[in-house]
């Protein structure tokens, strides 16, 4: 079982709520708002660590967590012809493969 502290964590400033906002990227329904930022990242932890126990009581699978997650490095990506000729005239002219020049994008 994952504990609450293994998730990935966000708290940003709403404008719109006019307090701070928490969200985890493994749970995209679940969020907190607060007036501060460490209330709010407690918040948010505290939120998670109870759906954990809820889904544990009905037998559910937890989210694996981001950081646990091994990636292979290749991404896909589909784009218009018009766009990859323009990335590939650009690469060209930096003496880049097309790779390198979205990488270093990123």
């Amino acid at each position: 079982m994952y504990k609450e502290t293994d998730y990935t964590y966000r708290v940003f400033w709403s404008e719109e709520d006019n307090e701070f906002i928490g969200t985890v990227a493994e749970f995209p329904l679940l969020s907190y708002s607060g007036k501060d930022q460490i209330e709010t990242m407690q918040g948010i932890v505290d939120v998670v660590k109870g759906a954990l126990e809820i889904l544990q009581e009905d037998g559910k699978e937890e989210p694996e967590p981001l950081g646990t997650k091994l990636f292979s490095g290749k991404f896909a990506l589909r784009m218009t012809p018009d766009q990859h000729k323009r990335l590939a005239m650009e690469a060209a002219e930096s003496n880049v493969s097309i790779n390198q020049l979205l990488v270093s994008r990123i």
